[in-house]
């Protein structure tokens, strides 16, 4: 069994986190709901999204409490849409919980994209030994869904007005000199 487990993590090691595979009507024909495969982003930043509002939706904080998204306007944030069986999530995890440790030039919100209850993302994230980054899920997709992001990992940067100004598509060491530079444009 944990031979199976593995060889399926390395599987989507290798392909990515993409969540929105084209849906298949009965006639064989693509869903319009959804995008092909071949119309998902390419890894790295996309500005394509610049100006747009951040979604007002609920998510649940770390003690289940629903939270406004709109609650973190007011200074910068990054969003980092994720999920614990995404391994390119996964591996990220780590320079996101730095990058919140440093209290630097903008606030990281880890959302999770599980499905389960909330205690076990906490649990997830204790075992994998994130401090700094608090707990947030958003089990009903509603962020992946309404901003457009169909690959995790995906991270949104938001200005303190709460327009987009860019997002990052696929993992990313966000610790880096390049993202220090590509994190200083929200204001």
């Amino acid at each position: 069994m944990r031979l199976i487990v593995l060889l399926l993590g390395g599987c989507l090691a290798l392909g990515g986190c993409d969540r929105q595979k084209a849906a298949e009507r009965q006639d064989g024909a693509p869903s319009a709901a959804t995008p092909a495969a071949d119309q998902n982003p390419a890894k790295g930043i996309d500005r394509s999204h610049a100006g747009q509002p951040m979604p007002d939706i609920v998510i649940k904080d770390g003690d289940g409490e629903d939270t406004a998204l709109s609650e973190f306007k007011g200074s910068p944030v990054l969003i980092n849409l994720w999920a614990s069986w995404c391994v390119p999530c996964v591996k990220e995890l780590p320079t996101l919980d730095r990058l919140a440790a440093q209290k630097g030039p903008v606030d990281v919100v880890a959302l999770s994209q599980d499905t389960g209850p909330i205690a076990s993302v906490i649990a997830f994230l204790a075992e994998h030994g994130i401090k700094a980054l608090d707990t947030y899920q958003d089990a009903d997709l509603a962020m992946s869904s309404k901003a457009g992001a169909p690959v995790l990992p995906t991270s949104i940067l938001y200005d303190s007005e709460g327009r987009e100004v860019w997002r990052f598509v696929g993992d990313r060491d966000w610790t880096s000199a390049a993202a220090a530079r590509d994190l200083a444009a929200a204001k």
